[in-house]
């Protein structure tokens, strides 16, 4: 059987969104300060992605899929499947453009993230992530309302959608005069990062892009090292519940694989120390799993010495117990 061709998008895609998010997406900040780039032995820029509605990258994503339904498609409304971030970008971005949503949550979700949800107006299904099949729940609910299911990031426009972080970062970083040695980013499916490897490709070309996993959910260094999508079964938790995808998107890993210089892995000690730095330095509340790009600088997981980095801070949505026990470090 031959496999089917898989229609990836490019730069141009990631500039169409931008301009269909001009007016609905935040043009979130690059920060910096004295004392993170003498912690890392180089300079350091984060991309403050917590900063974005509903407190990550997501509502990128979400709205550029979104937008391009039909009326009918939108009075049937959208189904998606998410553990918090994604579901409130799909449910912000539903409210936005006035159609119902309805969301897949696991049940051990952090209450924030559900909670958040349900207040942009979307309605909320649990499910036990360990003995039930999110994708299949969603199926099922989209087939039986005519609904759009709306993928975290195996998606041709969600995926550009995302890329409009690396249009904007490589845009301020050269607005400062400035380029980045190395850019590090966090990934579960991988459809930020492709997006964003799209941008820095196009306006960025030196810059190597290395993706950041949490210890124990490493499918993407796992997929590098076969090269192809593999899936990796979990051999421990994690605080990290936005990055527990268990294999890479076959879109996102096209993408991906050609264009990554490595991959990186953290502990939980590490995204919690980060954390905390983040809270102090740079006054940014970062989610553990948004915080595993600074994570892996701050651990030391690269040689920075001389060299300059971007990292994407990619959500701020963490459950408040979480919270203070990074502070409490």
């Amino acid at each position: 059987m031959v496999a089917p061709t898989l229609i990836l998008p490019t730069y141009s895609d990631v500039e169409d969104a931008a301009r269909r998010l001009a007016g609905q997406a935040v043009l979130t900040p690059i920060v910096s300060c004295a004392a993170l780039d003498e912690a890392c032995g180089g300079t350091v820029w984060v991309k403050a992605e917590v900063l974005q509605r509903t407190g990550s990258f997501k509502f990128r994503g979400a709205y550029n899929r979104l937008c391009r339904l039909d009326a009918d498609q939108r009075r049937r409304g959208v189904v998606a499947f998410s553990s918090g971030n994604h579901a409130q970008g799909v449910a912000d971005a539903a409210r936005e453009l006035g159609m119902p949503a309805l969301i897949v949550m696991p049940s051990d979700a952090p209450t924030i993230k559900r909670e958040a949800t349900l207040g942009y107006g979307a309605e909320v299904v649990l499910y036990d992530r360990f003995t039930e099949s999110r994708e299949a729940i969603a199926a099922q609910i989209a087939k039986d309302r005519g609904a759009v299911v709306v993928p975290a990031f195996d998606d041709f426009y969600v995926m550009a959608g995302q890329g409009t972080v690396g249009l904007e970062a490589a845009g301020q970083l050269h607005a400062m005069g400035q380029t980045a040695d190395l850019l590090l980013c966090p990934a579960s499916g991988g459809g930020l990062l492709g997006g964003i490897g799209l941008a820095f490709e196009a306006l960025s070309p030196a810059t190597l892009l290395y993706v950041v996993e949490p210890e124990g959910f490493t499918d993407h260094a796992d997929s590098l090292a076969a090269g192809e999508p593999v899936t990796r079964v979990p051999d421990r938790a994690s605080l990290c519940d936005a990055l527990m995808a268990p294999r890479p998107g076959d879109l996102t890993f096209a993408i991906n694989g050609p264009r990554l210089s490595g991959a990186l892995a953290v502990s939980d000690e590490e995204v919690l120390s980060a954390m905390a730095f983040a809270f102090r330095h740079l006054k940014l509340v970062i989610e553990p799993g948004g915080a595993v790009a600074l994570a892996a600088l701050l651990s030391g997981k690269l040689d920075l010495a001389g060299r300059s980095a971007l990292v994407i801070a990619s959500g701020g949505n963490v459950d408040p117990r979480v919270f203070a026990q990074a502070l409490a470090r």
